[in-house]
């Protein structure tokens, strides 16, 4: 019975992107809903928002302090977000919705900056997420910083992440591509389960990541 079931949930940072382009910030959204629909999946999609004064988003999306240029110094307030996400957002979304709120159905994902704190969550909070999916994370600043939380979180072996990276992201961009390396190794060191991918032709931006949606939820769901 359609009524008795309950569904898994993916919780998605940078949520006026998710679902409608109408709400996306540069036309394009992920399409998310479209793509449920067509499968039929028997998922709920969390599309949680951000803060769009000024730098918020980044200061909100880094799990750390760290100093880059134009916007200076970023506050690092990635931690407190993921308190309120865990703590405040969770319960009342498990107490709203027929939700599977265990671990191994809460499941997390974002890019860019969003990626970053995809894997920042799945880390840090391996008691509350079981996969993470991070698109094009962004990894090339406070790449030892990055390193730390992964290897000092001690993730349960059943942890599943997904990672990508578009080729044309990589071109020209060393160190971006250095720290994509070293992320992987560290989550192979940490004995969890790795989707890492570079996608031919892909970019940053959200027309490349829906495209992604089929292979990162595919792992997500396994």
């Amino acid at each position: 019975d359609r009524e008795e079931q309950s569904y898994p949930v993916l919780y998605m940072f940078d949520g006026h992107n998710v679902f409608f382009d109408s709400h996306a910030t540069y036309g394009k959204s992920w399409g998310m809903g479209e793509y449920l629909d067509f499968i039929h999946s028997k998922l709920i999609v969390v599309a949680v928002e951000c803060n769009h004064e000024g730098y918020g988003r980044l200061h909100e999306y880094s799990p750390f302090q760290v100093k880059i240029k134009p916007e200076g110094m970023l506050k690092g307030l990635g931690g407190i977000y993921m308190d309120w996400l865990v703590e405040t957002l969770k319960p009342l979304v498990d107490g709203m919705f027929r939700t599977i709120p265990d671990r191994e159905h809460t499941y997390i994902c974002g890019s860019s900056m969003g990626g970053l704190m995809s894997l920042y969550a799945v880390s840090a909070y391996n008691h509350v997420f079981s996969k993470a999916a991070a698109l094009s994370p962004t990894l090339y600043f406070g790449t030892s910083k990055v390193l730390d939380f992964i290897k000092s979180s001690h993730m349960d072996s059943s942890t599943m992440v997904y990672m990508d990276y578009g080729s044309e992201e990589l071109e020209g961009h060393k160190a971006a591509a250095a720290a994509f390396k070293k992320v992987y190794n560290a989550l192979l060191d940490g004995r969890v389960m790795v989707c890492a991918r570079i996608v031919p032709n892909g970019t940053h931006c959200e027309a490349s990541w829906e495209r992604q949606i089929p292979v990162f939820m595919r792992c997500l769901e396994m």
